[in-house]
């Protein structure tokens, strides 16, 4: 039996193991503790336990976050040795989850798993807890079976992915804990049948504007000034400026142009006869990589300028994040070419290489110089109410995870 065959046939004698670590796991709420949840403490300490009872060593970095329960943000890692000490090939995925949002909306307890026709629905089932214990599972079969690697192969189970990895990757990049030479492989976004292997992201931007006005009643409307219809007015001159001016065409990725979307608006008044006197409104930018975000920035500054001059009043801009886009991982890069390999082999698919709107830790280490695919196989239900994962995605993407390596020999 070959080495392929050999760790796919111990990922398959691993199935029950890897079924029930899954649903134990996501039974740990994680929800990021700056979106109100407990954090990542427990689950990480779940996690480290498994890897310390199957013989890895583990590396664990704390990151200071005084909003978190005990004041700081766990990253974990576990790897095995290969012929070249000096490189190593990375899976990353998160264990912090969004919040389960409208509970009404869901058909089960989004925080007790549940196992109904090979899906398990919980919170974070899919992101990104079927691409954490696959990765695992992969490490571990590449363990048991002893196989023979070229360079070293391991995990990071990281924090704060879900609002903006400033206790997660950024912190681990800043402490150089990776190198140019290392593969990176993020399993945090995919199509249905894997058919995508991720290689660029747009930049993000969110923004957030305030507009001022006079707050009256709405039956003496001349004695104030509506900040909602100015805010209004504002967010349809932005909509028509940045989708008018930024309209290149990339068809490497999956929405081939910039998209500029008007999203969350924060309540003003409680009532219905009070004219607001303030307004605010937010916009989600993803923007190719070809422009500069500064500039848009610049546009959206002196839009709100001349709205403000209009009307006689104030509106104010805060960047709420701000994102630039890395390079593109090659197409030739070792990470891309044999992730490519690897989805063949066990999936018989022949992906193609794309890019994205959404963005991942991939984009954090493209920036720092690292070559990263992100690839796995989901049905695209992160963040839904009845979010789910294939027990039989969970299964083959660990055959995928392990295979990587091997066929680099």
């Amino acid at each position: 039996m070959d080495s392929l065959s050999k760790v796919a046939s111990a990922i398959d004698g691993q199935v029950r193991d890897m079924q029930n670590l899954f649903v134990d796991m996501l039974r740990i709420k994680a929800v990021n503790p700056r979106m109100g949840g407990p954090g990542e403490g427990d689950r990480a300490r779940f996690l480290e336990r498994f890897l310390r009872e199957n013989g890895f060593t583990v590396d664990r970095v704390e990151v200071e976050d005084d909003g978190a329960p005990g004041g700081v943000r766990p990253n974990i890692s576990a790897k095995i040795g290969g012929e070249d000490t000096g490189r190593n090939l990375w899976y990353i995925s998160h264990l912090d989850t969004v919040p389960e949002g409208t509970r009404d909306l869901w058909k089960t307890d989004p925080f007790e798993p549940v196992i109904k026709d090979g899906k398990v629905y919980a919170r974070g089932a899919e992101d990104n807890g079927q691409s954490l214990v696959a990765s695992l599972f992969a490490l571990l079969a590449l363990k048991e079976t002893g196989a023979e690697l070229p360079f070293n192969v391991g995990v990071w189970f990281v924090a704060d992915e879900e609002f903006g990895s400033d206790y997660g990757v950024k912190a681990l990049l800043e402490r150089g804990l990776f190198r140019k030479t290392d593969l990176v492989v993020v399993p945090d976004a995919g199509t249905p049948r894997g058919t995508d292997i991720e290689i660029a992201e747009k930049g993000l931007l969110w923004m957030k504007l305030t507009t001022e006005g006079k707050q009256v009643h709405a039956s003496l409307p001349k004695k104030g000034l509506n900040a909602h219809r100015v805010g209004m007015e504002l967010a349809l001159e932005l909509d028509r400026l940045l989708n008018g001016k930024y309209v290149n065409r990339d068809r490497l990725y999956d929405y081939p142009v910039s998209s500029f979307e008007p999203t969350k608006i924060e309540p003003n008044v409680g009532n219905i006869n009070t004219i607001p006197g303030e307004d605010v409104f937010y916009f989600d930018c993803r923007v190719l990589p070809e422009y500069d975000l500064g500039s848009v920035v610049r546009d959206v500054k002196a839009a709100a300028k001349r709205v403000g001059r209009k009307h006689r009043t104030k509106i104010k801009f805060e960047e709420v994040q701000i994102e630039p886009a890395g390079p593109a991982t090659s197409r030739d890069s070792d990470v891309a070419v044999l992730l490519k390999k690897a989805v063949s082999a066990v999936t018989g698919v022949k992906p193609r290489f794309t890019g994205i709107g959404g963005q991942t830790v991939g984009n954090l280490f493209r920036r720092d110089g690292i070559p990263t695919a992100v690839w796995s196989t989901i049905d695209e239900v992160p963040h839904e109410p009845n979010e789910y994962s294939k027990l039989a995605n969970l299964v083959n993407d660990a055959k995928v995870f392990a295979s990587v390596p091997l066929l680099a020999v």
